[in-house]
């Protein structure tokens, strides 16, 4: 398998290059079967973009053609290459995929239709168009990985001439590829093409600080070519005195990464000692560790500077021994050493050895199982994902190489992005446990679920079987799996909870209009649904989340027109206080068991329940359609957030005192803020748990009984609304 191409730009294809046999010497390692349809394809792609160029002039065969040259120094099999060939005519011209699929075979038009763009549909927005395209590349990869091939190679010509574009689109094609298809390239070890990627990207992202970081690494290139040669002699003397047979190189580091290191760690360019490093290549994996220590013995290593991807590989199949020392002139040194295999693998990925004659997993290397394995988690973050947006942020997380590694109760290692946290450890193992987790033992401690991973962390995550995901979760879940998958579960409940709501807002409508429910048949279901084009559970859950209202799918239910009669008395609908998100307690006032209460259907967010005295509700009250007749139920056992406001005279210990007489009363604090009252007084805000009305006016009683409190008062309404957006 040939290694990916440098950084050289692909030779201009002279417009009159109509050639019978195209790239005659790069397609060569072919058989002359592919070699034929690769023929006829150039043949076919030249026909359908006659009379088409390029913005800087070109014949638009130029770019395919330059494409499949790409393609082919990478090995690639001959389908891909045609494919390449004719990657953009069902987009830019009137050739369709049947024809591509009875001319060059199925296969071929699918991996065309995977890299094709969906321009002929119509999108809510720019952003959700560029979303849509990156979901069905990504999706067409994880069944063929040659899509995402292809797309690259084609990124990678578009990127090398760029020049030929409007400003704001150079600027909007490179931040797409730094943002997302230099991380594929990354993710899938495609190292010469991911460092161009980047350099490339950088250089119209940044022209200016590009010129003039070129030009420094430049003259830093000629100063330090004495001192990295001398360094490079007195490792290789090393090796040999200790007899370990290896290659040592110099390195330079990319342009965007000198660039993107002295960013991240504010420094100048004279402050970037390790622009250059070194690479040392062995026969196999006990010389990696025996050429360690022979540098660990030539320089001293800089503490923490160590890492093992050989025992731990990364993510993408990456392996080396990377170590830092101190060189002869006090300078840092940075040192990979690596198997030939290794390096191979390094610097081509998984097209370092593409096997694309089988499907069977059993027969992939190690690089292509970890690459299977994540091309396969596409599909399930697919399924769990609401829009093409949300998809592309779940895999934009998942992109960034920088990993954790931690092990599982059994000594498995698994790879994690870093800042990843329990959670996402939970889902990584298996969906079912992230649904029903409650917490993480993290070393042997008992640890909350967005406590951050590190390095070494041995995990074990608890469970129960009447847990369910929170909607907290989201904010502190870092991976694209973990993230959609806890709102796919988050959906799946807020249907069912809007669904049961809707079911007993119906149920009261009926009993409103006489009719029992139990008595509403099948036949009567059948009617309201064909008439309404919706099923029963979406009409109950538009019910249930205010969408629709429940009288009127009643009347439906019972073929009555709008009755202008007054309503029966249908009962009160009984709140407990922890119906979950499609019944809530309104923040505004704070109802506690004991108060009057009413219900507000409100849309899209189910019923709202607020005291009977709140601001908030007193426009609706005259609208019997807007409010629903609620009442606590009489065996609730659970603590309610009330906030109550202290006036205190200003003495020390005074806040100690007011805090231990609501815990005496068998009260929790949820939270407390203080401001400056007028004179010698204090304002104390709490927000207090009481079980109902009752225990909320012992410990008012309590408060009053204090000598240092001179006023006390339940906060309802806009003085809660104002402490809580303080």
């Amino acid at each position: 398998m040939g290694s990916l191409p440098q950084t050289k730009p692909v030779e201009r294809v002279a417009p009159a290059l109509a050639l019978a046999q195209p790239l005659p010497d790069a397609i060569a390692y072919l058989k002359p079967a592919e070699i034929e349809a690769f023929n006829r394809a150039y043949a076919f792609s030249a026909r359908a973009h006659a009379g088409q160029f390029r913005k800087d002039g070109e014949p638009y065969i130029t770019h395919p053609l330059a494409v499949a040259e790409i393609l082919a120094g990478w090995n690639m099999d001959g389908q891909t290459l045609v494919a390449a060939l004719l990657h953009d005519v069902v987009e830019d011209t009137g050739v369709t995929r049947e024809q591509i699929a009875a001319d060059f075979g199925p296969a071929v038009a699918a991996l065309v239709d995977g890299v094709t763009k969906l321009d002929q549909l119509e999108f809510e927005s720019k952003a959700h168009a560029q979303a849509e395209n990156f979901r069905k590349m990504l999706l067409a990869m994880a069944q063929d990985l040659r899509v995402i091939l292809i797309k690259l190679a084609d990124r990678l010509h578009n990127m090398r001439t760029l020049d030929a574009m409007q400003p704001e689109a150079r600027t909007r094609i490179a931040q797409e590829t730094l943002e997302i298809y230099a991380p594929i390239a990354n993710r899938l070890g495609l190292n010469h093409l991911y460092q161009e990627l980047e350099d490339l990207a950088f250089q119209h992202l940044h022209p200016t600080r590009y010129k003039v970081l070129e030009k420094a690494i430049q003259a830093a290139r000629g100063n330090r070519r004495e001192v990295v040669e001398k360094i490079r002699q007195a490792i290789e003397a090393k090796l040999r005195e200790c007899g370990i047979e290896a290659q040592v190189y110099g390195r330079e580091k990319h342009l965007y990464s000198v660039y993107r290191k002295m960013q991240e760690k504010s420094l100048a360019f004279s402050e970037v000692f390790d622009i250059y490093g070194f690479r040392v290549i062995v026969e196999d994996v006990r010389s990696c560790y025996l050429a360690l220590g022979a540098l660990h013995s030539l320089y001293k290593p800089i503490p923490g500077k160590f890492k093992d991807y050989i025992a731990i590989p990364k993510a993408n199949g990456y392996q080396s021994l990377h170590t830092t020392l101190f060189g002869p002139f006090g300078a840092p040194i940075e040192v990979q050493i690596r198997t030939y295999e290794m390096h191979r693998v390094a610097e081509a990925g998984v097209a370092s050895h593409w096997l694309y004659k089988t499907g069977n997993e059993a027969e992939f290397s190690e690089v292509q199982k970890k690459t299977h394995q994540w091309l396969q988690s596409l599909l399930d973050i697919q399924a769990d994902s609401r829009d093409s947006v949300e998809f592309l942020e779940h895999i934009k997380v998942d992109l960034f190489p920088d990993e954790v590694y931690v092990f599982t109760p059994k000594g498995n290692i698994m790879a994690l992005p870093r800042g990843a946290t329990a959670i996402d450890f939970a889902y990584s193992v298996h969906t079912d446990i992230g649904n029903h987790c409650v917490a993480a033992r993290i070393n042997g401690d008992t640890m909350p679920l967005s406590t951050p991973l590190k390095n070494g962390d041995r995990v074990e995550i608890i469970t129960s079987e009447s847990a369910r995901p929170s909607p907290s979760w989201v904010h502190f879940a870092v991976t694209g799996k973990a993230r959609a998958h806890i709102r796919s579960a988050l959906k799946k409940a807020h249907r069912a909870e809007s669904e049961a709501l809707g079911l007993q807002l119906l149920n009261q409508a009926l009993r409103a209009l006489g009719a029992h429910p139990e008595q509403i048949t099948e036949q009567q279901w059948e009617r309201v649904v064909k008439e309404s084009g919706r099923s029963r559970e979406d009409l109950l859950m538009e019910i249930g989340l205010g969408k629709r209202l429940g009288v009127v799918v009643a009347r439906q239910l019972l073929a009555r027109e709008a009755e202008t009669e007054p309503r029966r008395p249908a009962g009160p609908m009984l709140i407990r206080g922890a119906e979950g998100v499609a019944v809530r307690l309104a923040k505004c006032c704070r109802p506690i068991p004991g108060d009057p209460i009413i219900g507000q259907i409100k849309k899209e967010q189910g019923l709202v329940v607020h005291t009977h005295d709140c601001p908030q509700v007193r426009h609706y009250r005259e609208d019997p359609d807007k409010w629903v007749d609620v009442e606590w139920a009489a065996d609730i056992d659970r603590p309610f957030d009330v906030g109550i406001k202290v006036t205190v005279a200003n003495k020390r210990g005074v806040l100690g005192q007011v805090a231990s007489a609501i815990a005496s009363e068998g009260s929790n604090i949820d939270d407390v803020s203080m401001e400056e009252a007028a004179g010698a007084f204090t304002n104390l805000y709490f927000t207090v748990q009481v079980q109902n009305r009752l225990h909320l006016a012992r410990l008012m009683r309590a408060l009053r009984a204090l000598p240092e409190v001179v006023r006390i008062a339940r906060m309802k309404g806009k003085q809660t609304e104002g402490r809580e957006k303080g």
